[in-house]
Formats: C-alpha cells, sequence, structure tokens
C-alpha cells in the first residue's frame, strides 16, 4: 500500500463523488412524486367541478376522471426515474413487456375494462337507470371501468363484471316515461262478457294512477275447460308500475265479489311492454 494512502480521504472522496449526488437524485425523485401526485389531484379535483365537466354524462365523468388521474401519473413517475439516472428507454421497455405480460394473463380483466369503454360510449343504460341484466335487477349506482354495481329493490347492492354485462340483454326500465301492463284473469264460462268488461274499466277508472291516454282495453284472450281468459291492458308512469300492478289484483277480486262474477281460477301473469 502506497505510504501516502489515506483510507478515511479516499472514503470521504468516495462519498462526496459518487453517494452523495446519488442521493441527491433520490431526494429529487421523491420531491417530484409528492408535488406532482399533489399537482395531479388538484388538477383533476379542478376538472372534475368545471362547468365543461358537469355537462357531460356521469358515466364519462366518472370514467374520464380516472383515466386521466392514472395516465398523469404514470408520467410522473416516468420523471422521477429518469431524475434517478434510470433510461427511460429501458423503463419504457419493461414497462411494455410487463404489460403484455400482464395483458396475456388478465386477459378476462382486459375484457371488462374494454366492454367498460363500451358501456360509456354507447351508453345503454346511465346512473339511476333501473335495468335487468341477466338475473339482476336494480338501480345503477356506478359504472366503474371494470364492474358497474346495481342496488337490488331489497336494498343489496351487486357487483357485476362489465363483460358479462356486453354479453347478456339488457333491460332499461328507466328509459320511458310509461309502460303497459297487461293482467290475464279468468271467469266462468257462463259470465257475462259484457259485464266483466264494465267490472275491469270501472275498477282501472278507480285507480288514479292509472292512464287515460291511451285508454285501458278489456278483451276476450282465450277460453277452454277452466273458463274464460279476458285481458285487461292499460298504461301507467313508470314509478307507478308495482303499485298499480299489486293494487289491481285485489281491487279486481274485490270487484268480481261484488258483482257476482266467478272466479274458477285466476291465472296471474303479466307481460311487461
Amino acid at each position: 500500500m502506497p505510504e501516502n494512502f489515506n483510507i478515511a480521504e479516499t472514503l470521504m472522496n468516495f462519498i462526496f463523488n459518487s453517494v452523495v449526488p446519488y442521493l441527491w437524485r433520490i431526494i429529487g425523485a421523491l420531491l417530484v412524486l409528492a408535488i406532482g401526485f399533489k399537482i395531479i389531484n388538484f388538477v383533476v379535483k379542478k376538472l372534475t367541478h368545471s362547468k365543461g365537466y358537469e355537462k357531460m354524462d356521469t358515466n364519462i365523468q366518472s370514467f374520464l376522471g380516472n383515466v386521466l388521474r392514472i395516465i398523469l401519473k404514470i408520467l410522473v413517475i416516468i420523471v422521477a426515474v429518469s431524475i434517478v439516472g434510470i433510461p427511460t428507454a429501458s423503463l419504457i421497455a419493461g414497462l411494455t413487456t410487463c404489460g403484455a405480460a400482464i395483458a396475456l394473463a388478465l386477459q378476462g380483466g382486459l375484457s371488462n375494462i374494454a366492454a367498460g369503454v363500451v358501456i360509456m360510449l354507447c351508453k345503454p343504460f346511465h346512473i339511476g337507470d333501473f335495468i335487468t341484466a341477466g338475473d339482476v335487477s336494480g338501480v345503477v349506482k356506478e359504472i366503474g371501468l371494470y364492474y358497474t354495481s346495481i342496488t337490488t329493490p331489497d336494498n343489496q347492492d351487486v357487483v357485476v363484471p362489465n363483460g358479462n354485462l356486453s354479453n347478456c340483454t339488457i333491460t332499461n326500465l328507466s328509459t320511458c316515461a310509461t309502460r303497459r301492463i297487461d293482467f290475464d284473469f279468468n271467469v266462468a264460462l257462463q259470465s257475462d262478457i259484457e259485464l266483466v268488461r264494465k267490472v275491469l274499466l270501472a275498477t282501472a277508472a278507480n285507480n288514479e294512477n292509472i292512464l287515460n291516454d291511451p285508454a285501458p282495453e278489456v278483451m276476450v284472450a282465450g277460453h277452454g275447460s277452466a273458463g274464460i281468459t279476458v285481458k285487461l291492458r292499460l298504461w301507467v308512469s313508470a314509478e307507478n308500475y308495482w303499485s298499480v300492478y299489486f293494487a289491481m289484483y285485489e281491487d279486481v277480486k274485490n270487484s268480481f265479489d261484488q258483482f257476482g262474477i266467478t272466479i274458477p281460477h285466476q291465472q296471474i301473469d303479466v307481460h311487461n311492454y
């Protein structure tokens, strides 16, 4: 070992020439991350409260806010990594390779995301709509990139993958302001059809939630050994559908009893249009 070799001096030179600059880079990267994320949250918050943003469809609002936040944070991370000294080209290449591997492993998940984008663009339903999709019925609570949250009539939250929604028939019960209800009632073969018609129309007229335009209709829908099937067709506002649906069965039974109309067998059936 040379006589003029000084271990302490060499160590100090190494620290000041190699370690300290690297530590400053790390500190700078951490500051970029901290400040960058705060700026992103501020910008996204300002955007989501802007007048132009509020005019957008609620589906697009949620989607756009999440995507914008993710993209901006990825850019900040790339800048922070470049400050540390890692080549961004190598980083992007690595991210691309990892992304391809993840894409192969999560094909189902990516299909859900793609389906979420389709739902956002095609708008088969909106937040607040009452829909039936497969075996799930309820009010749409939230539409995300991956899942759609639906609140059922008995107040349960059901999370449905967007891929499932895009591959099934969706009935949107909130699109139209009015809905039609068809009731089928069986009466005895010897019943006076004209009397049955008048009783059904009078019963419908007594329910203030039933619309007069289009007017209720009564027609014979069939007959057999069990009796005559009489169909009552009426229109209601969408929000009054279920109250009218349940009330009419009770009201018709009471009216038939009052006028001596016999019900040999009541076929409870309803058709939604």
